[in-house]
């Protein structure tokens, strides 16, 4: 009926023609929606006047999802038959027979076992990852880059490219040999001059017609794609013809063998391509008459003429080249016959008498040679491509009625197919064909003919037109799949450079795409051998096949919850023997075409990794490295970390702006030149207000943050909190930022350079409360003054000082800081100098020898100076009237300490550190105690510290730069005057220093002085340019000890 006219404010359905209340629509998709793609027929109750409402948009639906003309294909047709029309091809007709002959029936059927043991295990994973969910177009490469990640999946999709591309050009290659060798010999252009020209001759005529055909086939291509498509029965018709007359044959010859002749001399095997009697004379009337085989190997054609030596000692015989598979030559053609490049072909057994210095194969007599040298690990490389083309049924996914059940099935019950059809072959050929015959690779011995078209059944002509045919479909078939693959990997978007390959014609056919595929393939054509360019493409499908085998192992071992193949077959051992499998056939075939392979693949990943846009796929390397870092995590949290492995794991404390920009972007400068990309590194940040209302703004100052810390290769991680207060938020982050053992030990902060303003009364209390914050957590203090001022990464400081004013022993973290620093390129031409202050009636010399010997025992280089100062210029430092320089003194003195002692008292410290996690917990519940400056310990700490009682303070000495409460006003004078002195000494030394590291003191315990604190730290530091506020945790963080 029609549909029902709707108030404005409800809206019609299309198909069912009911009006929906917008409240009662639900916000995210219905459940039917989800299932509306997987059905298959309208529910039977819907009346029939509504099916057609219901079913047009299915319709439509499933012509969107299916983008094939034919989305109805089955296992056989849509599978079977593609993969056995790929990988049956011309090694099986031009090659095979000369494998078996030069590697013998065991080292073939050790060869063919091999390679189709490998691609059986990679269909197997692969069964795995193509059942584990859709695979859209691009096959392979898609599997690859959704299970293994962008970088890998490029690399290993370029690969498969490139090795698709070069079976094009051994395709076409294998075309013109069949036509110039076995169908028209005189068809050659080039012609060979020289005598054993003949060879490079036919290379040339390989490069002419190769480049001529490679044209012709890119544009019947270009033309129409589903001609070919169409055409692709036809030659798989004829692949299956040639197949079953080749075992018709072999029937054939074990009770009626074909009448072959092959001609030796001695046990040398001849080209019978320039004579037809085999023998030395023959019947002419009443006598006898030189045949022409005498001509070739004599100077005239009398009795008295010159002869080749050879020729003269030894008997012309004639044997039969196919004796059949009853005729017992199988136990001949067991073992391997290598030979080198130009050697004799020679019959095992056969009589002959050998002649010295015989210049082997010289001028133009008629014997066969060996092309090339022949060893297994080379036919291994020629033999592969064979077996390739597993990935044809994968490839059609979307054109699959059930692919998740016809994949797996098809491809395995294809390579069973080949598996038996190879090896069966090996055994046959090996069983009925002559030793000889086999190691004949261009049938010379034949008159010409091709081998196994002499042991098909009817003629040889149907394996010779067959395999015609079948080369010249496969070669379309991979220019047709090859710009498909790389326009798959170009519309990713994960290589920039290849975007333009991903355009094409308006029906989407690649043209680009093709263009550069004809070019790649033109320079496999100009090698123009067969036997060079095979291995070429055994290795790009090798380290396919290794990846695959390695996706589906990865995927199976991380057990992610997606990982839920419909094939259940599988096991991560069989992708393990898989891949190495694959590698090792890879270093078998070639060893320097396999790292060149790997060296490509190699520089793809780094460019995707370095210039390829993010994508984040949920790939299985995302999972390999979170279970790696929660390994990891797992180590760390166990045990206090040792003082040789300390560094600062930096919380970077961020101010933002009204508009959630990073306030001081200089402060992430300087993080990145203190880490080096080294350690932690967590930048955190605090908004006012609830998160309910500002986690959108939150997410935007992040996404800033974020922005920020790439511009500044600052290498770490982001931490945003929203919180009622600043104070507050500050205070969580210092609490709680971090994973487990990954948690900071140093909080880095910029000094609040309008502490002093009206407008913003609260930023000086919150600075003061953020370090009593760190203080309690046991956490350093760094305090950048005047960022603004520090040094960007790009900068570079030619000359100038690091100068460190070392006034209290702080575990030495600000002996760490410079040297960690002048591993950065900004600060690398910068020197170190240490100052620090004595008294007027200390020993200064000494002192200075002392300092030099501990920072050469530190095993860092810097210039120490002592500066003297009377005692009351810095008395604002001590809390009792004993001064801190000696007890600095005393800890420079353990450096005379015997070698037992100082074991001792390092384990010592390294006890007392890891009691002090412990006792943490009960400090917080007792009354605070005043808190202790680190010191390094001495003998006479040693011996307290073994008899010392649990009430009793652990030294005679207070926190130096704890600032006393009583009598305010008079510690106010004084401390203020302790300031300006100190700041003199250090505006006179460090005036023009680069950065200048200072001990900070710690606030007052009452709170009421925090503002004379900070006015303290602002005289201390003025009218310097950049400044560093150094509060140690009280943990020593550099020791002498290796």
């Amino acid at each position: 009926g029609p549909a029902p006219v709707c108030p404005l404010s409800e809206k019609p359905t299309r198909s069912l023609g009911v009006c929906l209340r917008p409240s009662r629509t639900p916000t995210g998709p219905p459940v039917s929606a989800s299932l509306a793609p997987f059905t298959r027929h309208p529910p039977a109750e819907v009346p029939s006047r509504c099916i057609f409402q219901v079913f047009v948009p299915f319709v439509r639906l499933r012509l969107s999802h299916f983008p094939s003309d034919n989305p109805r294909m089955g296992t056989l047709i849509g599978v079977y038959l593609p993969c056995l029309q790929n990988i049956l091809g011309v090694i099986l007709f031009l090659r095979l027979t000369w494998i078996v002959g030069a590697a013998g029936v065991l080292g073939s059927f050790l060869i063919v076992f091999l390679c189709c043991t490998c691609t059986m295990l990679t269909a197997i994973s692969m069964s795995a990852i193509a059942t584990n969910g859709v695979v859209p177009a691009g096959g392979s490469y898609y599997m690859i880059s959704r299970s293994l990640g962008p970088e890998f999946g490029g690399a290993v999709g370029l690969c498969f490219y490139l090795g698709t591309t070069f079976a094009g050009a051994m395709y076409i290659l294998g075309t013109i040999e069949i036509f110039l060798t076995y169908i028209s010999p005189g068809a050659a252009i080039v012609e060979a001059e020289a005598a054993g020209g003949e060879a490079a001759a036919m290379l040339h005529n390989m490069r002419v017609y190769g480049t001529g055909t490679l044209a012709l086939m890119a544009l019947v291509v270009f033309v129409g794609v589903k001609y070919v498509n169409k055409l692709a029965l036809v030659f798989l018709a004829c692949v299956v013809l040639s197949i079953l007359a080749i075992y018709a044959g072999v029937i054939k010859t074990a009770f009626s063998p074909p009448d072959v002749p092959v001609c030796l001399l001695g046990n040398r095997t001849l080209s019978r391509r320039g004579f037809d009697v085999c023998a030395k004379v023959q019947a002419a009337g009443n006598g006898s008459a030189p045949t022409a085989l005498w001509g070739l190997f004599c100077n005239s054609s009398t009795a008295s003429s010159s002869c080749d030596p050879y020729f003269v000692q030894n008997n012309v015989t004639e044997a039969q080249g196919i004796p059949g598979v009853a005729s017992g030559v199988l136990l001949d053609n067991l073992w391997s016959a290598y030979a080198d490049q130009g050697a004799f072909v020679e019959k095992r057994g056969a009589a002959s008498v050998p002649v010295p210095e015989e210049e082997r194969g010289a001028g133009r007599l008629p014997y066969v040679l060996a092309d090339i040298t022949t060893y297994f690990t080379l036919l291994v490389g020629i033999y592969f491509p064979s077996v390739t083309g597993i990935m044809a049924g994968s490839n059609r996914s979307g054109d699959l009625r059930d692919a998740q059940k016809s994949i797996p099935a098809g491809t395995i019950l294809a390579i069973a197919t080949t598996s038996f059809i190879y090896l069966s072959c090996v055994l046959l050929f090996g069983a009925c064909i002559e030793g000889v015959v086999l190691r004949d690779k261009f049938g010379e011995a034949l008159q010409g003919k091709l081998v196994v078209g002499a042991l098909a059944w009817p003629s040889p002509w149907v394996i010779v037109i067959g395999s015609f045919f079948s080369t010249c479909g496969a070669g379309l078939q991979s220019l047709t799949g090859a710009p498909r693959l790389l326009q798959a990997i170009a519309r990713d978007g994960v290589i920039p450079v290849l975007q333009v390959f991903g355009h094409g014609k308006a029906n989407g056919e690649p043209t680009w795409a093709l263009l550069l595929t004809a070019l790649i393939c033109e320079t496999g054509i100009l090698i123009a051998s067969l036997d060079s360019v095979a291995p070429i493409l055994s290795m790009f499908f090798l380290m396919c096949y290794m990846f695959v085998n390695l996706a589906c192992a990865l995927q199976t071992l991380l057990r992610t919850p997606n990982w839920r193949p419909r094939f259940k077959y599988y096991h991560w051992t069989l992708s393990f023997l898989g891949m190495s499998l694959c590698f090792a056939l890879m270093f078998i075939c070639s060893w320097y075409y396999a790292l060149f392979a790997m060296l490509i693949a190699g520089c793809i990943y780094k460019y995707i990794e370095y210039r390829g846009a993010e994508k984040e796929w949920g790939d299985g390397i995302r999972g390999l490295s979170l279970n790696a870092a929660h390994y990891a995590l797992l180590r760390v949290e166990h045990g206090p970390l040792h003082t040789k492995n300390w560094r600062p794991q930096v919380l970077v404390m961020l101010n933002l702006d009204s508009e959630r920009r990073v306030k001081h972007p200089r402060l992430l400068s300087f993080t990145s030149q203190l880490k080096a990309g080294k350690g932690l590194t967590i930048v955190g940040s605090v908004l006012e207000g609830t998160f309910l209302d500002r986690h959108a703004e939150a997410q935007q100052a992040e996404e800033n943050i974020r922005a920020l810390m790439g511009t500044e290769k600052t290498k770490g991680f982001c931490q945003l909190v929203v919180s009622s207060s600043l104070r507050d938020g500050m205070s969580h982050l210092i609490q709680s930022a971090g994973l487990g053992g990954m948690r900071h030990n140093t909080v880095l902060m910029a000094w609040p350079a309008a502490w002093r303003q009206g407008d913003s009364p609260f930023s000086w209390k919150n600075f003061v409360d953020t370090v009593r914050d760190t203080t309690a957590a046991h956490q350093a203090l760094l305090v950048a003054k005047n960022v603004d001022l520090f040094p960007q990464n790009q900068e570079r400081f030619s000359d100038g000082n690091i100068d460190v004013w070392w006034i209290v022993h702080d575990g030495g973290l600000l002996m760490l800081l410079p040297f960690l620093l002048r591993q950065h390129k900004v600060w690398r031409r910068c020197r170190m100098r240490i100052f620090t202050v004595a008294q007027v009636d200390d020993n200064s010399i000494q002192m200075k020898k002392d300092l030099q010997t501990f920072l050469y025992h530190l095993r860092i280089s810097a210039e120490v100076e002592v500066v003297e100062m009377v005692e009351n210029d810095i008395s604002a430092f001590t809390y009792e009237k004993t001064l801190m320089m000696e007890q600095r003194s005393q800890m420079l003195k353990q450096m005379q300490l015997s070698k037992t002692e100082r074991e001792r008292e390092a384990q010592l410290i390294h006890d007392r550190n890891t009691a002090s996690h412990s006792a943490a917990a009960a400090r917080t519940q007792a009354p605070p105690t005043p808190d202790k400056v680190q010191m390094t310990w001495t003998k006479e700490k040693l011996v307290a510290e073994k008899h010392r009682s649990k009430d009793a303070s652990v030294s005679g000495f207070k926190d130096l730069f704890r600032l006393p409460v009583s009598r305010r006003n008079q510690s106010n004078v004084r401390r203020m005057h302790t300031a300006v002195k100190l700041n003199g000494v250090v505006l006179d030394k460090s005036r023009d220093a680069q950065l200048v590291l200072l001990n900070m003191p710690g606030p007052p315990r009452n709170r009421q002085g925090d503002e004379n604190y900070m006015e303290f730290l602002e005289v201390l530091t003025e009218g310097l340019n950049r400044v560093l506020l150094v509060r140690g945790s009280g943990r020593e963080v550099v020791t002498i000890y290796s």
